[in-house]
């Protein structure tokens, strides 16, 4: 048996409260409202993770909600610009790695259709919007095969380069100005 992933440890902790979430889903909240612009600060993430989860979120879960945003914060704003999906590891199921990454597209595109509103955005960005809204439908049709396998790596490597560029796309369309100087 292997090590807690960070998904199912997770999955654990959010249960533990009685939250029915999915890591993956709230993940993707974050990831999508971040990508739209909303910043880096916790009140307002841990306010829009409290309207998912149906409460505030105690004080563990708090702190793993935080921690989830300076990970997020960190792959966006560091040099390596690189994603890392919250979905369970890659032993598990198909089935269950493709409900999850449909939730984290669900949670994706409503964090960033809470944040960025009405901005426009270009073609290229609102095709990556579509393909996200797609892929949160299609989390049925793969199959327990090589080529479902297939299917789902393809579509997890996209899903780990579409949102940087909704995030540089968006960062380039705010104004500097509003930056808020970090406290930490």
């Amino acid at each position: 048996m292997s090590a807690t992933t960070p998904y199912a440890a997770f999955a654990a902790l959010l249960a533990s409260q009685g939250q029915a979430v999915s890591p993956a889903e709230l993940h993707g909240l974050l990831l999508g409202r971040s990508c739209a612009g909303a910043g880096f600060e916790s009140e307002p993430w841990l306010v829009d993770a409290a309207e998912l989860l149906g409460s505030a979120p105690q004080d563990n879960v708090r702190a793993a909600l935080i921690g989830l945003q300076e990970m997020v914060k960190a792959e966006l704003t560091g040099s390596e610009m690189a994603v890392v999906l919250l979905l369970p590891s890659d032993d598990a199921p198909l089935a269950e790695r493709a409900v999850a990454m449909g939730q984290w597209c669900q949670g994706f595109l409503g964090g960033f259709g809470l944040t960025a509103g009405d901005a426009a955005l270009s073609a290229e960005a609102m095709e990556v919007l579509q393909d996200l809204a797609s892929i949160a439908q299609v989390q049925n049709d793969l199959d327990e095969t090589e080529d479902g396998e297939n299917d789902y790596m393809e579509v997890m490597e996209y899903l780990r380069v579409a949102p940087l560029l909704l995030f540089t796309e968006c960062a380039k369309a705010a104004p500097a100005a509003s930056e808020k100087p970090s406290l930490h």
